[in-house]
């Protein structure tokens, strides 16, 4: 169970531990120190008292999610964290509202001659015939200063090592806070940036790639809360890589929310898009018809804005004429954190956060002008060509839309439907793994046929840009050789129910022909 200490009136307890009159030094439970961002110090009393108490939500709803038995407790300046193990850290790192934290290896009375006494105790042995430095900051009315710690513990730290304030191997700080002081040896880097939740809530616009994916995260650094919008163009498999990406945001960086994907099927729209409008302007049209379903759905579910992870000049799309001429469709403000970057910093950030790898399997399936875009669009000629299209099926898409609450989905539930057809879709390369024999007695016009190992170790030597529907005898089989392949970005399916269920699937198709 976490207990969270209140903030009353703009002041808490400074002793972080539950009992203050212990004896001095460990006391054998991990326990964290938490640096605030710097941002909160800034703020007004009243605001600051009600950041910290949402971070402080977050972090309950952080360890709750990560099965971790943690407690918090909190004074105007820290946090303090008590866990069974050091793997809190690792949900200290992805809470927003968090500079730093650090692990605590002991802690004494705020007495000049304990401070030295403990910390001689506690770092004798890990500066021996290494170099070393003391830190020491201090807070509160005290007979001694920080640099009073600095000579006097690093005097007598060890004789045969040796001081060196530059670049020491060993680094023993100190932190004196009013009663108490704790020793800790280093410092895990947070996420900064505002607690989540204390600046209202925005709808994100996610394609699976790079650039979506670290603008949301941009976004909720700075407190605030997401929801996700998904224009799927491509099928299952495409939703499913979506879902990863977005469930990476939601697990690990949205603690105390509980984010939900809305879910658009966008084929009839661009079907829609494809008859009407004129090629040239099928991307910027595209981008207003996303714009204007996420803009809908944010007006019902209450956000307050939309994000989009467009990066000017990246694509045809992104120029700052186009852009213009796209964001006029949105009846909310669009936010673009990532307006300035260049792809090298967005691959680096999503490295960073754990969405590099399945961004890189994701598919460019926005682009709809191969030859001769416009680069300079009007608003007044992008509206001209979304009204010839109308809104008829986006009106649909908008109505029909599934729903994922992204941190309930469980791992077997982001396979089902993604990973089974029931039909072959059209120009789809059939691979049945059958045997020789069974294959000669039936199989799907223009299949090949590959045995299950080999297509198993060699899948990768396939062409990407195609899709594949692959069959067995039961349809069990394959469904495994599938998940490899959609897992490495391919569009890739097991037929249910194998070769018998494709055979029936086939006749029912063209019952005309006898097989």
């Amino acid at each position: 169970m976490i207990l969270v200490d209140d903030v009353k009136n703009g002041s808490a307890r400074v002793n972080p531990t539950s009992d203050e009159s212990s004896k001095d030094g460990s006391k054998g439970d991990v326990r964290a120190l938490v640096r605030f961002s710097g941002e909160l110090s800034t703020k007004a009393r009243r605001t600051r008292a009600r950041f910290q108490k949402r971070l402080a939500l977050n972090l309950e709803d952080a360890f709750k999610a990560e099965d971790l038995d943690a407690r918090v407790r909190r004074d105007w300046n820290r946090l303090w964290v008590e866990a069974t193990d050091e793997s809190v850290l690792a949900p200290l790192g992805r809470t927003f509202g968090i500079s730093s934290s650090s692990l605590l290896v002991g802690e004494c009375k705020a007495e000049l001659k304990v401070i030295v006494s403990q910390g001689q105790e506690l770092f004798s042995k890990a500066v021996e015939g290494k170099t070393y430095a003391v830190r020491a900051r201090r807070t509160g009315s005290h007979a001694f200063s920080s640099a009073d710690i600095h000579e006097r513990l690093g005097a007598v730290l060890n004789p045969g090592a040796t001081v060196d304030l530059n670049d020491p191997q060993v680094t023993v700080y100190v932190e004196v806070r009013d009663k108490r002081a704790f020793f800790y040896e280093s410092s895990v880097p947070g996420a900064s940036g505002l607690p989540l939740g204390v600046q209202g809530r925005a709808l994100a616009l996610i394609s699976g790639g790079f650039d979506s994916a670290v603008a949301a995260w941009m976004v909720l650094r700075r407190g605030i809360q997401l929801d996700y919008v998904f224009c799927n163009l491509a099928g299952s498999a495409y939703e499913r890589m979506v879902v990863e990406v977005s469930k990476v945001l939601a697990d690990r960086w949205s603690y105390g929310t509980h984010p939900k994907l809305h879910v658009l099927h966008f084929d009839p729209v661009v079907q829609a898009m494809q008859a009407r409008a004129k090629p040239a302007y099928l991307q910027v049209v595209l981008k207003r018809l996303m714009y204007r379903a996420a803009s809908e759905i944010a007006l019902q579910v209450g956000a307050e804005a939309i994000v989009t992870g467009e990066s000017v000049g990246q694509v045809s799309s992104q120029t700052l004429t186009n852009l213009r001429a796209i964001e006029d469709a949105s009846s909310v403000p669009v936010l673009r954190p990532l307006l300035g970057f260049h792809k090298e910093e967005i691959l680096d950030r999503a490295r960073e956060i754990g969405t590099h790898d399945l961004s890189s399997r994701v598919r460019e399936y926005c682009d709809l002008v191969p030859d001769r875009p416009v680069t300079a669009s009007s608003p007044e000629d992008a509206r001209m060509q979304e009204e010839a299209v109308g809104v008829g099926e986006l009106k649909k898409a908008i109505s029909d839309r599934n729903e994922v609450d992204l941190r309930s989905l469980r791992p077997e539930q982001m396979v089902g439907a993604a990973l089974y057809v029931t039909v072959v879709p059209e120009k789809a390369t059939v691979i049945d793994t059958r045997s020789v024999e069974a294959f000669e007695l039936w199989h799907w016009p223009g299949a090949t046929r590959r045995d299950l190992d080999d297509l198993e170790s060699q899948f990768r030597s396939l062409d990407r840009s195609e899709t594949y529907v692959l069959c067995c005898a039961e349809g069990i089989r394959t469904a495994y050789v599938a998940e490899l392949m959609q897992r490495q970005g391919y569009e890739a399916y097991s037929f249910l129910g194998g070769a018998p269920g494709m055979r029936r699937a086939r006749s029912r198709t063209t019952p005309h022909v006898v097989e």
